[in-house]
């Protein structure tokens, strides 16, 4: 699967030693996922391996086998507070150190996936410069809370599951005051896209900057939501166009298309050429 992963059309890649993986066959897949890493780089790929959660007494074996030069930075599930991130950090810098890897080099993106690491988002999201995004974990944080998930029912979707409300928002919006990108959870329905579509948008729609994919088939469904559409680049555009003009002439008041535009208009405009990656 790793070797057939050079080929795909997804840029990122985040090769699995935590929850896919089974107990006995933990050291193998640590073998083989550090075994494939040049390979997947060299077919241009950024990766941040997944590996198990510091309280596994797996994760410094899974950072010694991935960190190279070769990963952006590493993946790692159930991150509950910053003195984890503290220990994780103190982990990468002495495995960079033996590795001669630049100290700082090894990024981290913590899934946010359990009762106590949602109280603490914020603060985990800020405690490290090494975080830039955070991921929300739906399958865990229902083990977590001790609730069901729609998704076991093959009959439902999984986008207005009430028991993830709260959570799913507040992950948002703690990564957004925190400075990082949020990431959704997974849909694990990998053969229907409408159902993902569903759920990517109601992500996108309360701050999420992109959606965790678990099979090349949802990568297109997730780019095309997450990416602004034409028109909304267009409107984007015409709001700051307007906003220069109404700057030039003085005016306090601008209106466009019946609207006021104000400070948060504006500021919204601008965000979507930053997602879109055409800032001005």
């Amino acid at each position: 699967m790793l070797t057939k992963a050079a080929g795909f059309g997804s840029q990122w890649l985040i090769p699995d030693l935590e929850d896919s993986v089974p107990v006995g066959e933990k050291e193998a897949a640590r073998g083989i996922v550090a075994e494939h890493i040049p390979l997947l780089a060299k077919a241009g790929k950024l990766l941040a391996p997944r590996v198990n959660s510091m309280s596994s007494g797996l994760a410094e074996g899974d950072i010694a086998a991935v960190v190279s030069n070769d990963i952006v930075g590493i993946s790692i599930g159930k991150i509950g507070n910053t003195d984890e991130v503290a220990e994780l950090e103190k982990m990468l810098t002495q495995t960079e150190e033996r590795a001669g890897v630049t100290v700082g080099h090894t990024l981290i993106l913590p899934w946010i996936e359990t009762a106590e690491a949602v109280i603490n988002a914020y603060q985990i999201c800020k405690s490290s410069e090494r975080i830039h995004w955070a991921a929300f974990g739906a399958e865990d944080f229902s083990a977590s809370m001790g609730i069901s998930r729609t998704v076991d029912d093959a009959d439902s979707t999984t986008a207005t599951e009430p028991g993830l409300a709260y959570a799913r928002s507040a992950v948002a919006v703690a990564a957004r005051a925190a400075g990082v990108h949020a990431l959704d959870t997974p849909y694990t329905k990998f053969r229907d896209p409408e159902g993902l579509r569903v759920e990517a948008t109601l992500a996108r729609s309360i701050g999420y900057k992109g959606k965790l994919a678990i099979h090349p088939a949802q990568v297109e469904v997730i780019e095309a939501v997450f990416m602004p559409t034409e028109s909304e680049i267009e409107r984007a555009r015409r709001v700051l166009a307007i906003a220069v003009e109404g700057e030039a002439e003085g005016r306090g008041s601008i209106s466009l298309d019946g609207e006021m535009i104000d400070l948060p208009v504006i500021l919204r405009a601008q965000n979507v050429l930053r997602d879109a990656n055409l800032s001005e």
